[in-house]
């Protein structure tokens, strides 16, 4: 049974990536990923207020006396906290030495220099590919949608121009024509479009007047906003199409196929069963594509996209108004 496919220009022996988590921060659960059959793996991202806090730290201690006042121990960084560019990067070369399988490095920026500047850190410290994830909060007022799309586009336009790795572009599907967006992405040179970030949730505590914020595990109630937008995309980017959020049985790997996508990015399941998980998952992959008479993943991709539909919009709003009626 052949789940052979190319993601990005890379060649994978399956679409099963390890997204961008904490479990990729260590080089144990790593090897365990591989031998339980990791296509990729992605690092956590490296976000600029990282590498600025890190840099300011550096800037404090070597131009200023160290505890020159009682209070001055609450302004010092978290020693616990991620891991800065020169540990990050460190982490990169040893997960490339551990495996065998594409690593990739994950930047989420802020600045055009920040962009760049880590970028090419990444690509020197060995990164098979690097996955931008772009986000901006969008709650200034003063600031059109255009003024930030065109800000993101400049970046994967500036990234893509200085790197000669690929380059993954991963976007929120809150974009009021997010199609239109991403298909700018792709004329930018974006090696592949990943859909979509997974927001925080977002509590107040009314108490202390607090504001309570939490990653939940997905499940595969999350995978269908992917799909419709993987659906929407295949046939009409050069790009790669990576789904992330959603993706825990062998039935949402096969759906995020016939979408479009040629990555399918993996960690609540991973985190809620361990890398032995991705084993009996492809198992049972196989054994569906068998009991269906498909020989490859690459047969089915993009079969249920909207390239197939020759009215896609009429049809959306057909499907819209049967739930109603």
């Amino acid at each position: 049974m052949n789940l052979n496919t190319t993601y990005m220009g890379l060649s994978l022996k399956s679409p099963l990536i390890v997204g961008s988590s904490p479990l990729t921060q260590d080089l144990d659960t790593v090897k365990q990923l591989e031998d339980a059959g990791a296509a990729a793996l992605i690092l956590p991202s490296l976000y600029e207020e990282q590498i600025t806090g890190e840099q300011m730290a550096d800037f404090f201690s070597s131009e200023t006396y160290e505890d020159s006042f009682p209070e001055a121990t609450s302004y010092a960084p978290d020693p616990e906290s991620a891991p800065g560019p020169g540990e990050y990067l460190e982490h990169l070369r040893r997960a490339k030495q551990a495996v065998g399988i594409p690593v990739m490095a994950s930047l989420n920026g802020s600045t055009p220099g920040g962009w760049m500047n880590y970028a090419r850190l990444m690509e020197q410290a060995g990164a098979d590919a690097i996955e931008l994830h772009l986000y901006h909060a969008a709650s200034d007022p003063e600031v059109s949608a255009a003024e930030v799309e065109s800000q993101l586009l400049q970046t994967v336009w500036e990234v893509k121009g200085e790197l000669r790795i690929p380059v993954a572009v991963k976007i929120s599907p809150l974009f009021t024509a997010f199609a239109n967006f991403a298909l700018q992405i792709d004329k930018a040179g974006a090696d592949a479009i990943v859909l979509f970030t997974r927001f925080h949730k977002v509590d107040f505590d009314v108490i202390e007047l607090e504001v309570l914020r939490r990653v939940e595990l997905s499940s595969s109630a999350d995978l269908d906003l992917r799909l419709r937008g993987t659906a929407v995309l295949s046939g009409r980017v050069k790009a790669s199409l990576g789904i992330t959020g959603g993706v825990h049985t062998a039935l949402d790997v096969i759906k995020g196929t016939m979408a479009g996508a040629h990555g399918l990015q993996m960690v609540s399941a991973l985190m809620r069963h361990g890398p032995h998980y991705l084993r009996s998952l492809r198992t049972e992959v196989e054994a569906w594509m068998v009991a269906n008479e498909w020989s490859s993943l690459d047969e089915m991709r993009g079969n249920m996209s909207f390239a197939r539909i020759p009215n896609p919009a009429v049809y959306e709003r057909e499907t819209f108004r049967r739930m109603f009626t």
